[in-house]
């Protein structure tokens, strides 16, 4: 791929599918140089299946199944790219598997966290336990997250920082919600940097 660090996996948000995140991924692929690959979670837009925790990790796999040996892609230049939701797939893949990076997009800490905010502990069943898994990741980690998010509260993000072992400069966008990050300038020149810049300087 030329000059090309790395192949997003993007997995989008809840209330979302592919055909309605499509020419936001295109404009997104072109303005940081990367060829981007995207799915459906089962149930989803035109995706069979129900949408479920077991589900997103199996969808996610499938994704990188794929991307391994239909496309050829090695896993050094692939960057998993998870957004709310997205982060959950997202971070037991990487927890799983290297991969050149990892951006957790407005992440959640686990489903209880979100739903009940005083929730110290992972019990057994709760759902995305994101913060359990995430310090398994040996890849780069670039966190992003809104200050003013009104759906997962700008603490998850901090809180999963501060359990990455590879995280490198966050992204806290000042006045941002859970849905308009993407409208701040901070937000491309981070991911530039990051993808252009010190990815780069890792694979040399």
């Amino acid at each position: 791929m030329s000059s090309v660090t790395g192949s997003p996996v993007l997995s989008h948000g809840n209330a979302v599918d592919l055909g309605q995140m499509s020419s936001f991924y295109i404009g997104l692929g072109t303005r940081i140089n990367c060829n981007i690959f995207s799915y459906d979670y089962s149930g989803y837009g035109v995706s069979t299946g129900k949408p479920s925790e077991k589900n997103l990790y199996a969808d996610i796999d499938a994704a990188w199944q794929a991307l391994r040996t239909r496309y050829g892609i090695s896993p050094e230049n692939i960057i998993l790219y998870g957004q709310s939701i997205g982060t959950v797939p997202t971070v037991d893949l990487a927890s799983r598997y290297e991969c050149a990076a990892v951006i957790l997009h407005s992440p959640l800490t686990s489903g209880m966290r979100v739903a009940f905010p005083d929730t110290k502990k992972t019990y057994c069943f709760d759902a995305f336990p994101n913060i359990e898994k995430v310090s398994k990741i040996t890849s780069p980690v670039l966190i992003i997250h809104g200050t003013e998010d009104e759906v997962i509260d700008f603490s998850h993000g901090l809180a999963l920082y501060e359990r990455c072992p590879k995280a490198v400069e966050p992204l806290w966008v000042e006045g941002a919600g859970h849905n308009d990050i993407e409208l701040y300038s901070q937000y491309l020149e981070r991911l530039r940097r990051f993808i252009g810049q010190e990815l780069a300087t890792q694979h040399t």
